[in-house]
């Protein structure tokens, strides 16, 4: 029992994990997080400890290691969704930088991520690079809006079986898309579900070209390799060394070796300068709706664009929420620090209004990047903003370099990318281990995820687990008549003549209040009073305020009084709101069971009042 007057004491929330070898448990007390919204957090909280040199140097060193990793990210990413890869990297730059600076997170690091692949490819293909920057930006204004209303709080509304289907099913699309660069096939990029592109990809598969899936092979096994022999130097980076330096050699030593690379796939003409590869220039700004749209001239923008992407944009907004609130969560674990998930959002959201200005995508926090900035000692958002200058000055000077990176290189990075989202092993141990309702939530999230798309598959996951979860509370709920048959009620000797008592437990919700005073209709003719003891009653919602006001009256008209005891205060004033008053003689407030019985024997043994008002 809680003191009167003491406060409520809520207790730690534990996340917990599972990786492919070991399993993290975060425990996140609400006593320690921010009750407000508060603005540059991560930003504001670094200034106010003491810096020292050594800080200084580890938040560099770390930008610098985090940099790299990003740099093959990002371009495979923007190539992913179906578009140039300095897109990846313009994201990157803009939105990494502005997160790092406005957001709630001190080790954060943001840019384009692959759980947004499945949301942006369709949204490129129907209305182009232009739709997308416009989806991008109306998702940054959503997120500002939710970060304000302080709903940072969303990622404990989204169950975990929600969170393990879609992000396994994002990883299988991710690594099925990169089958056609990854084995050289002549196939276009496929549109329609993922049923049709997977056929046409297996259709294709005669037309494999030895020499991309040897260089996809061979970035393959250092990506599976390199971290068993050197985890202090990122796997992606020697990766695409060994890549593209296989292929350039090949190709200068085997006559008719040749491989697809992004200077042969991706050209560019800005201001006259022409190019393959990656434009050398500092990200340009323009209005999103100048940007082309599928047919190549400018999208434009009207209110039937905005009407038709806002659904995508707010998939973009709830997906990039959850990912950047998942990331802090971890990062706090692995730093010891705090972050202000309110903060973190409206951060996000200033991010994702800026870059797709500059040409940049969507972008959220990234749980492998922000892990690599962690393990290297960052220490404050500093990291976050070297790490965006290093791949601004690898745009300008490194560009022509990485205009020979193959485009199989590319696609063996985000196979490995797919595969460690998808978490196979902790996937199939879920599936085991879970209770029936999860493990089919789960399953139907990955389905829908793989065969239609993420939005279908998150709401139907929300609303199927919500279903399953308003079942089981139901079963939580039910009325017990105190009688002679249950002598373990302490009051059941007290019972006066003509008075019985119901026991209700649990919530009284739309979904459990009819079914659970259904019962309390049915009386015996000898009944004179009714006493509810709804002590132990948690919620009262609408349908369970209606139910109570049809007992009241059904009661009423058959001359039973009726008494209500151990109803919390604030339940009370809801009934009062909806007219349930006490009334002499008919409807009666009690403050404890055994005031309820008193009152019952003094009704039960006075003349009953009708409904019309006459006695009986």
């Amino acid at each position: 029992m809680r003191r009167p007057g003491a406060k409520l004491q809520r207790k730690p929330v534990i996340l917990a994990r599972q990786g492919r070898h070991s399993q993290r448990r975060i425990v996140i007390d609400p006593a320690n997080q921010p009750s407000r919204t508060t603005l540059f957090h991560a930003l504001r909280s670094s200034f106010a400890e003491r810096r020292t040199l050594g800080d200084l140097r580890a938040d560099v060193l770390a930008g610098l290691t985090v940099g790299i990793v990003a740099l093959p990210l990002s371009m495979a990413l923007a190539i992913a969704v179906g578009l140039p890869p300095q897109h990846g990297l313009y994201t990157a730059i803009v939105a990494g930088a502005v997160i790092a600076l406005t957001g709630g997170s001190a080790v954060n690091i943001s840019g384009p991520t692959a759980a947004f692949v499945v949301v942006l490819l369709p949204i490129v293909q129907a209305h182009g690079l232009g739709g997308l920057l416009i989806a991008g930006l109306l998702a940054g204004i959503l997120l500002v809006g939710m970060g304000l209303g302080r709903l940072g709080a969303l990622i404990e509304l989204v169950p975990y079986p929600v969170t393990v289907g879609f992000t396994a099913g994002i990883g299988v699309v991710i690594a099925a898309l990169q089958i056609k660069d990854l084995l050289g096939l002549d196939l276009a990029l496929a549109d329609g579900h993922f049923t049709d592109r997977l056929a046409a990809t297996l259709g294709a598969l005669p037309t494999l070209r030895w020499q991309e899936a040897l260089i996809g092979g061979a970035t393959l096994a250092v990506l599976i390799l390199w971290p068993r022999i050197d985890k202090r130097v990122p796997a992606h980076l020697v990766a695409v060394v060994v890549g593209s330096v296989l292929a350039w050699t090949a190709g200068h030593l085997l006559e008719g070796f040749s491989v697809a690379t992004i200077g042969s796939r991706f050209h560019y003409d800005i201001g006259g300068l022409t190019g393959s590869g990656i434009p050398p220039l500092l990200p340009a700004f323009a209005w999103p709706w100048e940007q082309p749209g599928p047919d190549g001239r400018p999208v434009g923008l009207s209110f039937e664009l905005i009407r038709g992407l806002f659904g995508s944009a707010l998939a973009i907004a709830v997906l990039g929420a959850l990912e950047s609130l998942l990331c802090a969560v971890v990062a706090d674990g692995m730093s010891g620090r705090r972050h202000d998930p309110n903060d973190e959002l409206i951060g996000q959201g200033i991010g994702n209004i800026l870059a797709p200005l500059f040409g940049g995508i969507p972008a959220t926090a990234a749980i492998a990047r922000t892990a690599t900035n962690v393990r290297a000692g960052a220490r404050s958002p500093l990291a976050g903003v070297v790490h965006a200058l290093f791949l601004l000055a690898a745009v300008l000077v490194l560009a022509p370099w990485l205009a020979y990176v193959p485009m199989a290189t590319m696609a063996a990075l985000l196979v490995i990318v797919a595969w460690h989202m998808s978490d196979a092993d902790h996937f199939v141990r879920t599936l085991r281990i879970a209770p029936n309702a999860d493990r089919a939530t789960l399953l139907a999230c990955f389905t829908l995820t793989v065969l239609f798309d993420m939005v279908i598959a998150v709401g139907v996951g929300m609303a199927l687990a919500s279903v399953l979860f308003i079942r089981a509370s139901i079963a939580l709920t039910d009325v017990k008549l105190i009688d002679d048959t249950r002598p373990e009620h302490a009051h059941q000797a007290a019972l006066p003549p003509g008075v019985v008592v119901y026991d209700i437990n649990g919530p009284l919700f739309f979904g459990s209040a009819q079914r659970a005073l259904k019962s309390i209709a049915v009386v015996n003719p000898d009944i004179r009073v009714v006493v509810l003891d709804m002590g132990d009653v948690t919620m009262l919602d609408m349908t369970g305020i209606v139910a109570m006001e049809s007992i009241v009256k059904d009661l009423a008209g058959r001359g039973v009084a009726l008494v209500v005891a151990n109803l919390a205060p604030r339940m009370l004033l809801k009934l009062r709101r909806a007219g349930v008053r006490p009334k002499q003689g008919s409807v009666e407030l009690a403050r404890n069971l055994s005031e309820a019985l008193d009152i019952a024997g003094r009704m039960a043994g006075a003349p009953a009042a009708r409904g019309d008002g006459t006695a009986t």
